[in-house]
């Protein structure tokens, strides 16, 4: 669906979930991005089920998330933290980072730049 100046309104349950290659029980959705015109940034859901996670990685572009919904373990650089609902998180660009879901469905939205990005993994397992 291309964009319009009028902008472009739907239901987030209409997009499709697409798995995550470098995930465990994880999805993401892109519910704005360059698709319905959106030329700055991407807004994404991630929906990670029981025993889900993305291991250790890095991206090349920042992400500012919010949490929607569940709990999990988040690690940037050396730091754990456990969040849950209405918990925010901003990850610098070229941060090592992982998520280990503690109670699912584990939720949140993420914003980032709509730039090339490369996930690189670092180390092994979630």
């Amino acid at each position: 669906m291309g964009g319009t100046r009028q902008g472009v309104v739907r239901a987030a349950r209409e997009i499709p979930a697409a798995p995550v290659k470098a995930g465990v029980a994880t999805e993401m959705q892109v519910l704005v991005g360059p698709g319905e015109g959106a030329p700055n940034f991407v807004l994404r859901r991630f929906i990670m089920g029981t025993g889900g996670g993305m291991p250790k990685h890095t991206n090349e572009v920042e992400h500012e998330q919010y949490v929607l919904r569940g709990r999990a373990k988040i690690t940037i650089g050396d730091d754990v933290h456990e969040v849950g609902p209405d918990h925010t998180l901003y990850i610098p660009a070229g941060a090592v980072h992982s998520y280990e879901v503690v109670e699912a469905p584990f939720e949140f939205l993420c914003v980032v730049p709509n730039r090339p990005d490369q996930v690189r993994i670092v180390g092994e397992g979630c």
